[in-house]
């Protein structure tokens, strides 16, 4: 097995781990033990630098582990995304994006508010419309009714 597809394995079980509800409790219970130990080492300057460093070194390896998942984890939604455009009657054109600058992107997303918002617009002028066309049938079928009857 490579040492990328050791360390992804890895990497992966550790972050599954430190997601789930033990971990926490774990996390907790090591805390309230430090803690409750305080005053059996007199709040001793070595007392308090045992959790310091430990908290230190867990939170060092975690960022690296966890940033390790979240890239991988985010690929993976990028290209099923990609996919799911490519396949549908979307447009192609948006593949890609997460590699445009911030501005650039904020740039498309505003052009994607305004068209969405012209469209709403245009969907609000077509109902209106149609209601008006009923409108007018109804009126037109009452007054041919008044008239006939």
């Amino acid at each position: 097995m490579s040492l990328s597809r050791t360390f992804t394995t890895f990497a992966g079980k550790v972050a599954k781990w430190a997601g789930h509800p033990l971990a926490f409790a774990a996390g907790s219970a090591i805390v309230v033990g430090w803690a409750v130990s305080g005053p059996f080492f007199g709040y001793s300057e070595t007392w308090q630098l045992v959790i310091n460093t430990g908290t230190t070194i867990v939170t060092f390896l975690m960022v690296f582990l966890i940033q390790n998942s979240q890239n991988r984890d985010g690929a993976a939604i990028q290209a099923k995304l990609d996919e799911l455009i490519r396949a549908s009657a979307a447009q192609n054109r948006y593949i890609g994006i997460e590699h445009l600058t911030e501005e650039e992107l904020d740039e498309l997303r505003q052009r994607c508010e305004s068209r969405g918002r012209a469209e709403r617009l245009d969907d609000a002028m077509d109902a209106a419309d149609e209601a008006e066309a009923r409108a007018r049938r109804r009126a037109a079928q009452a007054a041919a009714s008044a008239s006939g009857g």
